[in-house]
């Protein structure tokens, strides 16, 4: 998966803050979507996990066909999604899936979803 994630990297559009970052989600069939950020100059910029996650969504997976997704920033250190990013993720993906953090030597950190989102935001809570 690192070499994957190295690949997509470079595909980052990171002008401002001069940080890509790049995602793979793997999907429970064993499909594969990538994404990585998008800044803007407003501000409103795409994050890589949400872009992968939405790639998945627009080629027409559902809510709980999400297995895990791997994270690889251009540092080449660890790092865990935003809480915006971690609020999609909840979204989609079942509390037991895995979040995996890669860094440029190819080492894993593992995270639930649950660990990573511990009181979620959900349908639940809008009624």
């Amino acid at each position: 998966m690192k070499e994957k994630l190295e690949s997509l990297l470079k595909n980052a559009y990171s002008p401002y803050y001069k940080f890509p970052v790049a995602a793979i989600v793997v999907m429970k069939d064993e499909k594969e979507f990538g994404g990585v950020n998008v800044e803007n100059a407003n501000g409103t910029s795409i994050c890589a996990e949400r872009n992968a996650i939405a790639s998945a969504v627009a080629a027409g997976y559902k809510k709980n066909d999400f297995d895990k997704i791997y994270i690889m920033l251009s540092s080449g250190e660890f790092g865990t999604p935003c809480f915006a990013c971690r609020q999609v993720i909840q979204e989609f993906m079942d509390l037991d899936c895995s979040v995996i953090s890669v860094n440029k030597n190819g080492d894993e950190k593992e995270y639930s979803v649950k660990e990573l989102c511990p009181y979620p935001f959900s349908q639940e809570d809008l009624r």
